[in-house]
């Protein structure tokens, strides 16, 4: 099954600038290759607080997602050091 990548508003204006490029092309493709194909295989679940959403690991970057039924909405895409932080605004 392939899931539908949608993106919040934040992930293109706040997100992405702060990152390297050659970082980018490795996210890009983590996106595509795992959450677009298999989301809750390659994800872990969040909780507390962010029960409901997931992360997947690139590196030190954090991908915040969530999935509703065939699509996947990617809320972040933020350094390990920030993401519960500044994630917590965006739900």
């Amino acid at each position: 099954m392939s899931f539908k990548l949608q993106y919040h508003e934040d992930v293109k204006t706040r997100d992405l600038p702060k990152i390297d490029g050659r970082i980018k092309k490795i996210i890009k493709k983590a996106i595509e290759e795992r959450l677009a194909t298999r989301p809750e295989a390659y994800g872990k679940p969040l909780q507390k607080t962010l029960r409901g959403y997931w992360k997947l690991r690139v590196g030190d970057y954090r991908v915040i997602f969530k999935i509703i039924d065939d699509s996947v909405l990617v809320l972040g895409i933020i350094h390990r050091r920030d993401v519960y932080n500044l994630i917590e605004k965006r739900k």
